[in-house]
């Protein structure tokens, strides 16, 4: 049933083998299996893509629901000794992910002996039941109204250049400024204007550029290269802040700031697991991250 999940999840058996680590020759037997057992052949396979049978899509739903129970009842039994068993999916984007969720993820399973996790990297929003994700790794404003969060950090961001790019392109000196340089932009957050506070009072500017993209990683790198000036979370730009590969500019300008939270499906019958990565996240990134501490606050009021 996990092999079945997989591949119509992932729309194909060699994606799906890499994420189980099995080989795609054993992906195909687990397939032929369940549709032996069955009795009905569950997907279409033709040279270009895989797609669900009309009994592929009862059996997957009905899949989900077998697994899930599966995972509630391990992780119930493992409760039995007090410390967190079995496995966690989290999903969070790319640029997180590679920044932070790495090392947090190999702490937490090494303090937590029985555990494992399965990130899953992204940057759109995962639909957790149809993926079967625990959390939800979610940066923004504001949720939506009616999802189950608990907020573990908050996300700084600064507006950044290369010295290169400034040396050529001259320094803003305040957000009108903005106006006049090409400014490296991301899909979902301040696509078309950067938003700043300054003495209690919101600041708002119009922006465009030559670059733009779904991942602050992208926009980092380019930033660095001395493309453009960009609007970036400090877990990401932090050491490049402070190696001088690039420049935190307008001071006294604290650009809008956002919570990262951690979204989960419901609060009842949560497996311990679960419960416990969510605390050691919060635990781990406390009020003020790491990654701003010591110069974070510095760099936006000064």
């Amino acid at each position: 049933m996990t092999v079945f999940v997989e591949v119509a999840e992932r729309g194909s058996l060699t994606a799906a083998a890499e994420a189980l680590g099995m080989s795609r020759a054993m992906v195909s037997r687990h397939l032929a299996a369940l549709e032996t057992w069955l009795g009905a052949r569950v997907l279409h396979r033709t040279t270009r893509r895989i797609g669900l049978t009309p009994a592929g899509e009862i059996a997957l739903e009905r899949c989900r629901r077998m697994l899930a129970v599966g995972e509630e009842m391990q992780a119930a039994l493992g409760d039995a000794d007090g410390a967190p068993h079995g496995r966690v999916r989290v999903a969070c984007s790319t640029s997180f992910g590679v920044s932070h969720m790495a090392t947090a993820v190999a702490d937490f399973v090494r303090r937590h002996p029985g555990t494992a996790v399965d990130v899953v990297l992204a940057d759109r929003a995962a639909n957790l039941a149809e993926e079967r994700i625990d959390i939800a790794i979610r940066i923004a404003r504001a949720l939506e109204p009616g999802l189950i969060a608990r907020r573990i950090t908050t996300c700084r961001s600064a507006v950044c250049a290369s010295p290169d790019y400034l040396a050529a392109h001259g320094t803003p000196r305040q957000p009108q400024d903005l106006a006049g340089h090409n400014c490296l932009t991301h899909h979902y957050v301040g696509k078309g204007a950067w938003t700043f506070d300054r003495d209690g009072r919101s600041v708002s500017v119009v922006v465009e550029g030559t670059i733009s993209a779904n991942d602050a990683t992208l926009l980092a790198q380019s930033a660095k290269a001395g493309a453009g000036i960009a609007f970036l979370p400090t877990y990401l730009v932090a050491p490049m802040l402070r190696s001088g590969e690039l420049v935190a500019l307008l001071p006294g300008y604290r650009p809008e700031e956002m919570g990262i939270h951690a979204v989960y499906l419901s609060r009842r019958q949560m497996p311990r697991v679960v419960r416990a990565f969510i605390d050691f996240l919060a635990e781990r990134f406390g009020d003020v991250p790491e990654w701003d501490r010591g110069w974070g606050e510095e760099v936006n009021d000064s």
